[in-house]
């Protein structure tokens, strides 16, 4: 019976995981809300901000993107980045090639990324909230 209740707990664990990761990309789309595609690049906790734009999807995981010339700032080279590509993992890299990344990120807690490569600065990308008086 313990074996029975155990399998169970993992099942609707599991399950729950599932719903969980599935409702956050269903509800937007049910809700009629379109993700955004414009975000915050931020450098080490608000020492600096600027604008990415992910543009028109080009192939599989790959996309334009645009990058405000402010971004210099924050990460020097960051400004000639011209492609978004997202891996399998949610992973996000920005290159100026579509190949050789400039910056990568990992999928952070809650909403948004955490840049890993280069190892400093630590770069966030978070979606940009429409204002809501818009």
């Amino acid at each position: 019976m313990k074996k029975m209740l155990c399998a169970l707990a993992a099942a609707a664990a599991l399950f729950g995981g599932a719903q969980l990761f599935d409702s956050g990309s269903g509800e937007s789309a049910a809700n009629g809300v379109a993700p955004s595609n414009t975000f915050r690049l931020v450098a080490n906790g608000d020492e600096g901000v600027c604008t990415v734009t992910r543009g028109a999807s080009l192939s599989d995981g790959l996309s334009r993107l645009t990058v405000a010339p402010n971004c210099r700032g924050l990460l020097p080279g960051v400004e000639r980045a011209k492609f978004w590509r997202e891996q399998d993992d949610g992973a996000v890299a920005f290159s100026a090639n579509g190949v050789d990344p400039i910056v990568t990120f990992s999928v952070a807690d809650g909403d948004g990324y955490e840049s890993y490569a280069p190892a400093t600065p630590i770069l966030s990308l978070a979606a940009d909230k429409p204002d809501p008086a818009d």
